[in-house]
């Protein structure tokens, strides 16, 4: 696996919907092979930057939601992760997906040299047109919060905060099972799956990527392969990175 690494300064801004509290932990377990980061500046874009369409329904931004998660923060690490050989496969058997993606993105927040959590944003389809939400963990792999960045579909369509706060205190134990621990949605069954998959997801990430140190080493080719296969909306097309 590859990665590469870049840090904001964090500030607090006001706050719309839910937003986790602040956490403590101890240093942070460093993965293998991971670059240094900026002392500061702007988040570095994954993807280069596109105009969000004007029917879109954004909420918050990447940054301001980054900002609200972890308001203690000092700097938060943005890590881009190549997904290749055994850490993939074992992606695969952990969320069930046979094509998850290569290339995963994950924000670590510092409050000084104490980790406070890491955080996720993931970007799917609905029905046909795509949502981002942010999931946030502690440094121990709970879930902290989950929140709607962006929401491209029609409202009616958009559980309420309170159901997405069923998802808090949750781990990889957890079925989070849509009818199951996870209330359905009457007339938004396909944003609740959704909802549940991408908490999955982030779980999983946590397992092989954060938890322990990273098997596989991504090559130069492997990094090239896993950004060309890259498919489905980007996070900057559907949530706005600043401010």
């Amino acid at each position: 696996m590859a990665t590469s690494s870049s840090s904001v300064d964090a500030e607090t801004a006001p706050k719309r919907g839910r937003a986790p509290s602040p956490a403590s932990a101890p240093p942070r377990r460093r993965i293998a092979g991971r670059s240094g980061w900026l002392a500061s500046g702007l988040l570095v874009l994954a993807v280069a930057a596109a105009a969000v369409p004007a029917s879109a329904k954004v909420f918050v931004s990447q940054n301001q939601a980054l900002r609200e998660a972890f308001p203690d923060a000092t700097r938060i690490e943005r890590d881009t992760n190549v997904l290749v050989g055994s850490d993939f496969e074992r992606i695969k058997d952990l969320t069930k997906d046979d094509r998850p993606a290569k290339v995963v993105v994950i924000h670590s927040a510092y409050r000084d040299d104490t980790l406070l959590g890491y955080a996720h944003i993931d970007v799917h389809n609905v029905r046909t047109k795509p949502e981002a939400f942010m999931v946030v963990l502690s440094p121990d792999g709970v879930v902290r919060s989950v929140r709607v960045l962006a929401f491209h579909e029609p409202l009616d369509y958009l559980p309420t905060d309170r159901w997405y706060a069923q998802f808090e205190g949750k781990t990889r134990e957890d079925r989070m099972r849509v009818g199951g621990d996870i209330h359905g949605v009457v007339g938004a069954t396909l944003s609740a799956q959704a909802a549940s998959d991408g908490v999955r997801r982030m779980l999983a990430y946590f397992e092989v990527l954060l938890k322990s140190a990273p098997v596989a080493s991504a090559t130069e080719s492997d990094v090239e392969s896993a950004r060309s296969s890259v498919s489905g909306p980007a996070v900057d097309e559907v949530a706005s990175p600043e401010p």
